[in-house]
């Protein structure tokens, strides 16, 4: 896999945000059918901010991640890998590309959310090291899908 992990540019917006319909609406749907994923108006500030990464495969994007900064922790805010490409090792790339970056900026610990439905996403970020510190109804209300809290010390 000869992939280029670097921060999203603006020109890339409409590529990330496609994509960020692409990877979560099949989850979404698992919440409530009828629904779609997004919209997610705040990707450009975002991108802008420095916040979001890319994994590039020439010069197609085959998956993101969106990160908020918080003192030296980095919260994964969003991960997704185009569906087309997903089962390839892509999401687990994007994982040790993003910890590389973070132990460069001095981040100690990388923290994240997840549905607890979603069995493969809990065993592929503890096969990355990250342990649950917490499981809970989101803060938002918009479901009553507990999500699981998970932390990896760097």
């Amino acid at each position: 896999m000869a992939l280029i992990f670097s921060k999203a540019v603006p020109s890339q917006h409409d590529e990330i945000y496609d994509l960020m319909l692409a990877a979560f609406t099949p989850y979404v749907q698992q919440i409530d059918e009828q629904n779609t994923a997004g919209p997610y108006p705040w990707l450009n500030v975002a991108i802008k901010g420095g916040n979001v990464y890319v994994g590039m495969d020439g010069h197609s994007i085959v998956g993101f991640i969106c990160t908020v900064r918080d003192h030296n922790h980095l919260i994964i805010d969003q991960l997704g890998v185009n569906p087309a490409r997903q089962g390839q090792g892509v999401g687990s790339w994007l994982i040790g590309e993003l910890e590389q970056v973070a132990i460069g900026d001095g981040v100690t610990a990388l923290v994240l959310q997840t549905a607890e439905m979603m069995d493969h996403l809990l065993r592929l970020y503890a096969r990355h090291g990250f342990v649950e510190t917490s499981r809970m109804l989101p803060e938002h209300g918009d479901d009553t899908f507990k999500r699981v809290h998970m932390r990896k010390q760097l």
